[in-house]
């Protein structure tokens, strides 16, 4: 009989030590410099969304029920990925003015999104922007040593398994080609508008001071021009160095021209677009000339450039004459560089 009673009371205490997996996985962290929205966002790409509220004091926690696999997070600006399954507790700190650089991951699952974080150091480290104003050969060179540098990688993160690095080898390639058919659309760019070769033009644009404004009007002087949308996130991140191009060169021979596509594919009617865009030029106060095609991506200029995806930036000589329809943008030092060369 009290053989019995231990087999059971045995029974009892292992069964009560047994956890049932929780259908949820336990997230928490800290942010220095949050977004003033105060919260970030967890995302998939097949529709599931979360928003977690932020402390005052940057720090954050709640629980999600998913599927495992990756997730976007956003903190309003920035953008990365954590890995998450249920069952698991998982923390991350980060500082958004130093985002990748200070982003680290601690908890279950932690070393699939460390090496997310550390392979898109390394992407940012081989492959700049300046890449795509590279020649070929400068390419494939920049290829050739971000795979040493990712296989080292793949080294130092050896515990996770080869299903894992099936899946990031298969997405490197994927990047890799992609890189690689945009570079070619450039090379060929280069080829078709070949320095020297006389520009395409524009006419009657409307003025956002008033007015129409045509290519014809710069005649004499450098046109440096911006291709761009007000929904165009990438286009928005250049403003800031646009501005800042534009006070140090404000006395020299060359015009900024901000040329907006914005239409009714985007904005739903383009009595909307052209609002959308007279109300973002007045409220950030973007200098330079600020014109609109009125046809956005069916206007002659834009088709004759061969504009596809924006933003794009053309650099036009004083004689009509292109100097590159695929300038540097004006975050990149070569833009200068190029403009102290003409001696602008």
């Amino acid at each position: 009989m009290k053989s019995v009673f231990a087999l059971f009371l045995t029974v009892l205490l292992f069964g009560s030590c047994t956890e049932t997996p929780k259908n949820y996985v336990s997230l928490s962290g800290k942010i220095s410099n949050a977004n003033e929205f105060k919260n970030i966002t967890i995302s998939n790409r097949k529709g599931y969304t979360k928003n977690i509220k932020i402390n005052d004091d940057g720090a954050f926690r709640d629980t999600l029920h998913v599927k495992e696999g990756f997730y976007r997070f956003s903190d309003g600006n920035e953008i990365g990925t954590i890995y998450l399954k249920n069952d698991n507790t998982i923390s991350f700190t980060l500082d958004t003015e130093a985002f990748d650089e200070t982003l680290k991951f601690k908890g279950d699952g932690a070393d699939q999104s460390n090496f997310l974080i550390a392979n898109s150091l390394l992407q940012e480290t081989y492959l700049s922007e300046d890449i795509f104003d590279s020649t070929e050969t400068e390419f494939s060179k920049a290829f050739d040593k971000l795979e040493i540098a990712y296989n080292a990688l793949k080294n130092e993160y050896n515990q996770l398994d080869a299903a894992y690095f099936e899946n990031q080898d298969k997405a490197f390639k994927s990047m890799q080609k992609a890189y690689k058919a945009y570079f070619m659309g450039k090379l060929e760019m280069r080829k078709l508008f070949a320095k020297g070769t006389v520009s395409p033009t524009f006419s009657n644009y409307e003025n956002h001071k008033g007015g129409t404004t045509s290519l014809s009007d710069f005649k004499g002087k450098y046109v440096y021009i911006d291709v761009w949308a007000t929904w165009c996130g990438p286009c928005k991140v250049e403003i800031p160095y646009l501005k800042k191009l534009e006070s140090k060169y404000h006395d020299r021979n060359i015009e900024f021209v901000s040329i907006s596509v914005d239409d009714d594919r985007r904005s739903g009617t383009m009595e909307k677009a052209h609002t959308d865009w007279k109300k973002m030029v007045t409220e950030k106060e973007l200098t330079g000339v600020q014109l609109f095609t009125g046809n956005g991506w069916e206007a002659d200029f834009v088709k004759n450039y061969k504009v596809n995806g924006i933003p794009r930036f053309i650099l036009i000589a004083p004689d009509g004459t292109i100097v590159d329809a695929d300038a540097p943008r004006p975050s990149s030092k070569k833009l200068t560089e190029l403009l102290d060369k003409l001696g602008v």
